[in-house]
């Protein structure tokens, strides 16, 4: 049980310091989650801390791939303005 940062971390550090497990480090060229130390922040808090900070869509997934804060969750554009301006893909 991990979760991991995509290649949308701009590297902002914003999630570094509220990972109570300090698995979050540097690397290029992004940020990455140790996953020997990533509990999700169960048992410490409701949601992961460093979804819960991101400034960024599309930044941070769980085990299964899905999005903790998914295209739209941040800025309120519907999925289908992204679609309509290219910025936004089905999954093929």
């Amino acid at each position: 049980m991990a979760l991991q940062i995509t290649e949308s971390c701009v590297n902002c550090w914003a999630c570094v310091d509220v990972c109570p497990n300090d698995a979050i480090y540097e690397d290029k060229p992004h940020f990455l989650i140790d996953d020997d130390k990533c509990t999700e922040c169960l048992g410490d808090h409701s949601v992961p801390q460093c979804a819960a900070i991101c400034p960024i869509e599309m930044a941070i997934v769980d085990e299964l791939g899905a999005f903790l804060n998914p295209p739209g969750s941040l800025t309120g554009i519907p999925i289908e303005k992204l679609k309509q301006f290219g910025m936004w893909k089905d999954a093929a």
